[in-house]
């Protein structure tokens, strides 16, 4: 018999671990183990099941959970006596997040974190659930309620147990895994017509007319839907879809979601007018919301949006940049014990840093005026409709707010450097360099990949997934290699540096190797990696693009770049096997949905030769989402042969129209180009 006191206490196990979120519940009487072995057998041992926490570090009910019931000793008590607790970080282990959650919305229909999950010692969920309160409420069962009744049922109706879980388990695969019905037999990839067609349609369909986005509150930023209107219109001209992408962008930008003082964006906004956010802001939405700004100022010119890209990426390299060279996970939504007090003014605060007369036009501005808009204070927020581009005496008033902001306490910051959502920011950065023209942003970027090779990568190539304060752990997963290959892509494209682009096809070749199944899609873990009740895929978008759709899009691009076909054609095969879901369900895999876009040779190739900065700046200042761009050090590949110096190609599959040497000729052959591709989409049956 294995008593309490005869552990090791927890804080000798979660004191030492990559993720902020684990430490914080290092000296919790709870005696946690971090996932692995050593839990699991520790359960036979004792004969006891796993009680599986899952959480992340800026989740407010994580801490609400973790304060009520973790911190108690007598529900820790009851915790260490009759189960073996596992606390998991969902960002640091997305594969066993997607594993149980598919438990939890089997068992109720829905999900969320923090995520309570019982398991048998080999692994398999036979309950399942997310936050417990410490009493019984609103018909909510108490959580130390639920503890009594799951060990009574262990002890008792073990057999009634083991049913539960061989039938929650057989759930989760079903969940989990890939249903039959959406795998094309031919493997072909569908029509980019009728797809993104389809996928505007059912945007418009959910569209909020007045305050943008798509769906009722809570409204969650949605990039990839942004980018889907930007691209029908480019390609047919419908500006009912520009106008769908110009109000979403125009009334997050004039939300409370977005940070006025200090850029960035916050999660996601409890209303439907982006007023009152959930306040903590993460890494990957500013790497999406950046690429969807920048790409609505290409379209358009709006500057106001090139502003939103300036701002956040001076947020995220300010203020989430650890001393390493990383960029850390998120930002809390509590400081000082309050959700949000970082953030909010009342008009007396405003008064004592500007004083009376500045301090009322700037309340105008700021909607302050109005009265208050969460909890008796103020979320600075615009009018809607009003301009973000802020005169000079309003600028002058905002960098005095933020100085003295900045004297408060801090949110918490989650300082693990995760490799997915690093490169993704990375990508989106290395894009916004080269459009912008952005010296500064072109060294970090390439500050950020020295990082991520030098730090995330084992001697033997392998990539993991985490790193803090000088260790990096757990074997990275398909999102982690897709997002890196194209961020490496990108580089190449900003730098002209061929290392980059050969770096990105030994990443994109070890990623087939690890992860592409027989099925043609990318399992979540490596071939290496531990197994689970069920090996994890990933389909559907989020709130990050899955990793197959990633995949899809930086192999095509990175294809097209080295005139490689094999990595092309890896591309069009992951989008075949995705076909299925594109042509039932387009908005549920809309980055797939655009990357078919760049299928069947429809990547424009651009060469530019020589010294021409001049031509390299024409086609960076232009919305050309399909285009990649060659220049620099030159390759052995057909985009290289025979090129004249100090000239412009335009080319596509290697035929390229007649070379340019000015910039009115770059001009003329991209919207030659243009236009094909418009005249292409409208024959094969776009709506």
């Amino acid at each position: 018999m294995h008593h309490y006191a005869d552990r090791v206490p927890s804080a000798h196990r979660l004191a030492e671990e990559t993720s902020p979120y684990l430490r914080q519940h290092a000296d919790n009487p709870v005696d946690w183990y971090p996932w692995g072995d050593e839990a699991f057998a520790m359960a036979r041992a004792r004969d006891v099941p796993v009680f599986l926490s899952v959480g992340y570090s800026a989740c407010h009910w994580c801490h609400v959970m973790a304060h009520e019931s973790f911190e108690d000793e007598t529900i820790a008590a009851a915790v260490n006596e009759r189960f073996v607790p596992v606390k998991v970080d969902r960002e640091e282990r997305p594969d066993v997040d997607a594993v149980y959650m598919a438990a939890v919305q089997a068992m109720s229909g829905r999900g969320g974190w923090p995520m309570s999950v019982f398991l048998t010692p080999d692994g398999r969920p036979f309950f399942a659930g997310t936050y417990f309160p410490p009493r019984a409420v609103q018909g909510m069962p108490g959580f130390p309620d639920l503890l009594d009744a799951i060990s009574e049922a262990w002890t008792v109706r073990r057999a009634e147990v083991e049913r539960q879980a061989d039938a929650l388990a057989a759930a989760v695969a079903d969940n989990v895994g890939l249903p039959d019905t959406l795998v094309p037999a031919s493997g072909d990839a569908p029509v980019f017509a009728s797809v993104l067609g389809a996928a505007t349609a059912e945007l418009a369909a959910r569209m909020d007319p007045v305050w943008g986005g798509f769906g009722p509150a809570p409204k969650f930023p949605s990039p990839t839907s942004v980018d889907l209107c930007l691209r029908h219109w480019r390609l047919t001209g419908d500006d009912a879809s520009l106008a769908m992408a110009a109000r979403t962008l125009d009334a997050m930008a004039e939300g409370g979601i977005y940070d006025h003082l200090g850029g960035g964006f916050c999660r996601y906004a409890t209303d439907a007018t982006w007023t009152v956010p959930h306040f903590e802001k993460m890494l990957y939405d500013q790497a999406g919301l950046v690429r969807a700004y920048l790409h609505g100022w290409l379209a358009t010119g709006n500057r106001a949006w090139l502003q939103v890209v300036e701002e956040t990426i001076g947020y995220v390299l300010r203020d989430l940049r650890d001393p390493a060279g990383g960029l850390c996970s998120a930002e809390d939504a509590d400081s000082e014990g309050e959700e949000g007090r970082f953030y909010l003014w009342t008009p007396a605060d405003i008064e004592t840093v500007l004083g009376p007369e500045r301090g009322r036009a700037v309340m105008d501005w700021y909607e302050v005026s109005a009265g208050p808009n969460f909890e008796g204070r103020s979320i600075l927020r615009r009018p809607r409709g009003a301009t973000v581009l802020r005169p000079a005496d309003i600028e002058d008033a905002r960098a005095e707010l933020y100085e003295a902001r900045a004297a408060r306490v801090r949110p918490g910051l989650d300082d693990k450097v995760l490799t997915e959502w690093n490169a993704m920011f990375g990508a989106a950065l290395a894009e916004a360099a080269a459009a912008v023209g952005r010296s500064d942003w072109r060294e970090a970027a390439e500050a950020l990949a020295a990082f991520l090779l030098g730090e995330l990568r084992r001697p033997d190539g392998r990539w993991l997934r985490s790193w803090q304060g000088g260790r990096a752990r757990h074997l990275a997963y398909a999102a982690d290699y897709a997002w890196t290959v194209e961020f490496l892509t990108r580089l190449a494209e900003l730098t002209g540096r061929r290392s980059y682009a050969a770096e990105a096809g030994v990443v994109a070749r070890e990623l087939l190797r690890l992860f592409r199944q027989d099925d043609g899609l990318l399992a979540t873990t490596g071939h290496d990696a531990e197994a689970l009740v069920v090996r994890p895929v990933e389909l559907l978008d989020s709130a990050t693009p899955s990793a197959t759709s990633v995949a899809a899009a930086a192999f095509l691009r990175l294809g097209a770049l080295l005139a490689d076909d094999e990595i092309t054609d890896a591309g069009e095969s992951l989008l075949g096997a995705l076909g299925g879901l594109l042509d039932k369900h387009p908005t549920a895999a809309g980055y797939a949905a655009l990357a078919l876009e760049l299928a069947g040779g429809g990547v424009t190739e651009v060469v530019v030769t020589g010294d021409r900065p001049d031509l390299l700046r024409v086609v960076r200042a232009r919305f050309e989402p399909t285009a990649v761009v060659a220049w620099g050090e030159p390759g052995d590949s057909p985009l290289w042969r025979d090129r004249a110096p100090d000239t412009a190609y335009v080319c596509r599959r290697w035929v390229c129209r007649s070379p340019a040497t000015t910039e009115s000729e770059l001009v003329e052959r991209l919207d030659e180009e243009w236009r094909a591709e418009q005249v292409r989409f409208a024959g094969v049956g776009a709506p």
